[in-house]
């Protein structure tokens, strides 16, 4: 079972790299990697599991964070409207982004990561909309669109397939400074 301890932190070049894409069939370390990714992040929202095993709460997990290069990343984005409802939940491999929108959107109240172990406070502005494909693990291709919330998580996930973390994209002169043409969420 995957823990906090398994997790790498800022500062480890890993994190740094372009990561390389899987193949298909995926081998069976590749399979049960991509398993305990999404075990871990169902635990870290599980309240009383999150607290046995002292996990960070988190909405996603890129294998880049846990020192293995390779395009995977597990999301379960919960509902910011619903308490306890789930709006999507998968385990990508090789996700890429098909198209994104001019429009941005940025989280109110900045963006967090478990590869990082401090406040890094400001807005990240993001595509509002993004239309990604992205396989299963049997190698299904998808194609599906996510808009708001959703597309934030994803695109923070996929920066870390290409070596890119949060707050590189946080103005570093006005951290709040924000074009008015972005949306808050």
């Amino acid at each position: 079972m995957l823990t906090m301890k398994d997790i790498i932190l800022e500062g480890n070049p890993i994190l740094r790299q372009k990561a390389e894409p899987v193949t298909f069939p995926l081998s069976d370390e590749e399979k049960q990697l991509g398993h305990d990714m999404m075990t871990f992040i169902k635990n870290s929202q599980d309240p009383e599991l999150a607290e046995k095993y002292q996990l960070r709460s988190g909405v996603g997990l890129a294998a880049p964070q846990l020192a293995v290069s390779k395009q995977m990343l597990a999301v379960v984005i919960p509902s910011l409207e619903k308490e306890g409802e789930i709006t999507f939940e998968a385990m990508m491999y090789n996700p890429r982004i098909l198209s994104e929108s001019v429009q941005q959107a940025a989280l109110e109240g900045g963006e967090g990561c478990l590869s990082v172990n401090r406040d890094v406070p400001g807005y990240v502005p993001r595509p509002k909309r993004i239309t990604l494909e992205y396989y299963d693990e049997d190698g299904n291709r998808y194609k599906k669109r996510f808009k708001n919330y959703e597309a934030i998580v994803l695109q923070h996930e996929l920066d870390h397939l290409k070596g890119i973390l949060f707050f590189d994209h946080i103005n570093s002169n006005n951290p709040f400074e924000i074009d008015p043409n972005v949306s808050i969420i």
